[in-house]
């Protein structure tokens, strides 16, 4: 599921907590660059703590439970895999000095990225540097594509920018009398958020819909009352709200409690996160709720039934994170370059390689321009009678869409 820029507030220091799993069944040295017997050796640094740590704990889920299918199928150029995991405690300097000691102390012979393009930001340009392969599980601010990198590469369908591409386009083609006419865009100060909700802003606004308001609140911000308030105040049809997970359920437990529910609802990320959702704003009012999605448990796509069936014996049987499906598929796409490759030894040679070829995960195919961008297009998730449910585009639907936000009820 999943931003960033300068964001204030953060803590300025955490202490780093060092765990591995997937060991080999034989021994080896604790850092790469090992002998055929050794295990091939990945380092990342997650959220574990902090701000972000519920989707940097999916993020860790997901990564477990590619390591344990790799190697339960032989492992990665028959070699088994070891992932050495930090945690960044949701810090940029954190971050910045894991990197280096995965690459530096760690000896790792391949890197996974973190979560949120506030991480990733930093942590790739300590890969750029060392020439090492960056493959990120959430991370889509364009800000991150612009750096003339060679070494990155997303893991999701598309940059945040285009995330809600397939909802504004489906809105811009309603028939009048269904289409908004009228549009509220509140936002948290993230490089995630933002462009999200600028793309969307600017499709609808070329198809006619007027925006009658628009705000940019700090990360630190608890108290949405007075943004609801101006909200409500301009009566918009629609309302597009740019948001991580806590500032979602936020804004949404405050336009609860002041009465206003336009008739549409879309709002980034926090949808996604399934039961935890549910929890922060009452099933009953999750109806209608529009978000954007990469991965859908029920998507018919390579490797996908087996993924979920192996989170669910590991995690236990429940709602399927989204940002634990895009840490595996990360893990699927560094796994497809080494082993067209055949080798861990020339990173250079697999960037050239997942620049030039398109890999099956399960979200899908994923290929890359130039700057190390996806070339796809996002799912678009609405809650339906107390789930979530896949409604465009048709062809991936597990729903049909329906156009209005309707809390208070499941259907």
């Amino acid at each position: 599921m999943a931003q960033i820029s300068r964001r204030r507030g953060l803590v300025a220091a955490a202490l780093t907590g060092v765990m591995t799993v997937g060991l080999a069944a034989c021994g080896g040295d604790e850092g790469g660059s090992g002998g055929e017997d050794d295990p091939i050796v990945i380092g990342t640094s997650l959220p574990l703590t902090g701000e972000f740590s519920q989707p940097g704990q999916a993020a860790q889920q997901g990564y477990e439970v590619w390591v344990d299918m790799v190697n339960n199928d032989g492992g990665l150029l028959g070699r088994q895999v070891e992932l050495v995991v930090k945690d960044d405690a949701s810090n940029q300097n954190t971050i910045v000095s894991d990197y280096n000691a995965l690459i530096s102390q760690d000896q790792v012979d391949l890197l996974l990225g973190t979560f949120s393009s506030l991480l990733n930001l930093p942590a790739s340009a300590v890969a750029e540097r060392n020439q090492m392969v960056y493959v990120e599980p959430a991370g889509g601010s364009p800000d991150m594509f612009n750096r003339g990198f060679e070494y990155l590469f997303f893991a999701q369908q598309a940059t945040a920018d285009l995330q809600g591409k397939v909802f504004a386009e489906w809105v811009a083609q309603l028939p009048d009398g269904e289409k908004p006419e009228t549009a509220a865009y509140p936002t948290l100060d993230d490089p995630f958020a933002a462009p999200n909700v600028a793309g969307i802003r600017g499709m609808l606004e070329e198809a006619g819909v007027e925006t009658v308001y628009e705000e940019t609140y700090a990360i630190d911000t608890k108290n949405f009352d007075t943004i609801v308030s101006a909200m409500k105040n301009a009566d918009p049809d629609l309302v597009v709200h740019g948001a991580q997970f806590e500032d979602g359920i936020g804004m949404t437990r405050a336009m609860l409690k002041a009465d206003f529910t336009p008739d549409m609802f879309f709002q980034t990320n926090a949808p996604s996160f399934g039961s935890q959702f549910t929890d922060g704003i009452g099933e009953e009012n999750t109806e209608g709720i529009f978000y954007a999605v990469s991965h859908s448990p029920d998507a018919d796509t390579p490797g996908n039934a087996e993924f979920v069936a192996k989170y669910e014996e590991m995690f236990g049987d429940g709602e399927v994170p989204e940002d634990a499906a895009d840490a595996f598929a990360a893990g699927e796409v560094l796994q497809a370059a080494v082993e067209a490759v055949g080798s861990i030894d020339d990173q250079k040679a697999l960037a050239d390689w997942l620049h030039e070829n398109e890999v099956d995960t399960i979200l899908g195919p994923l290929s890359w321009d130039e700057t190390g961008a996806p070339q796809g297009e996002f799912l678009i998730g609405q809650w339906q009678n107390g789930a979530p449910e896949i409604v465009l585009p048709e062809e991936a639907a597990t729903a049909e869409v329906t156009r209005e936000w309707k809390p208070g009820s499941t259907g």
